[in-house]
């Protein structure tokens, strides 16, 4: 897999790309600034982009602008988000759209290396990787709603559909069967009203829809 990376810290840019390089895959490119982003992007072609949010000059939300402005040109390029805290604006408008490819993690998530390519995996293939923090900050917004109306093993299906887990993986976390799983998406989905789906990116988006609603 070839990754371009954007990160102005130095001791973490280079703890990436030996991350990276040490799983196997071939770091394209490195950036420190927003600018020099979009330029590296369009030439190298990544097949996944792992981008700080705040940059150099502003420190804003230049490495988000630097992501939108990327999948406007290339518009199936997976980009991967890291922030220092959850941002709920930035998580929003990186997920909105029906966005593919998409992924929010915390930086403190980086250190645990599983989980991280295992994220890194899953938006290179076209899938969604939302920190749990980001997600309990979406789900608190909705209060006094149908989400009131799921059990706590049903919250829990929830946040870790919308991480964007297969039944297996949520079967194994929550230590239950994949029928038992399958039995709590149906719950879900009927409490909260959104459509069944068998695509695992769709229910991922349908989740999304309803948490950012």
């Amino acid at each position: 897999m070839r990754v371009v990376i954007a990160e102005d810290n130095a001791l973490l840019r280079e703890g990436l790309v030996l991350l990276l390089t040490s799983a196997g895959h071939e770091v394209a490119g490195v950036a420190a600034t927003g600018p020099e982003i979009l330029p590296l992007l369009l030439e190298q072609r990544p097949d996944v982009a792992v981008l700080d949010v705040r940059l150099p000059p502003g420190f804003r939300d230049e490495g988000l602008r630097a992501a939108l402005a990327a999948r406007a040109e290339l518009p199936d390029l997976p980009v991967l988000v890291l922030s220092q805290y959850v941002e709920e604006t930035y998580a929003t408008e990186l997920l909105g759209g029906g966005a593919r490819g998409v992924g929010y993690l915390l930086k403190d998530r980086v250190g645990r290396v599983d989980e991280f390519l295992d994220a890194l995996d899953r938006v290179a293939a076209g899938g969604t990787a939302l920190d749990p923090e980001v997600v309990t900050e979406l789900m608190a917004r909705r209060r006094d709603d149908p989400l009131d109306s799921l059990t706590p093993r049903e919250r829990e299906c929830l946040a870790l559909m919308a991480q964007g887990h297969d039944n297996a993986t949520i079967a194994r976390s929550m230590v239950v069967t994949e029928r038992a799983v399958h039995k709590h998406v149906g719950n879900v989905f009927a409490k909260l009203a959104l459509p069944q789906s068998d695509s695992g990116h769709r229910r991922v988006l349908a989740v999304l829809a309803y948490l950012d609603a």
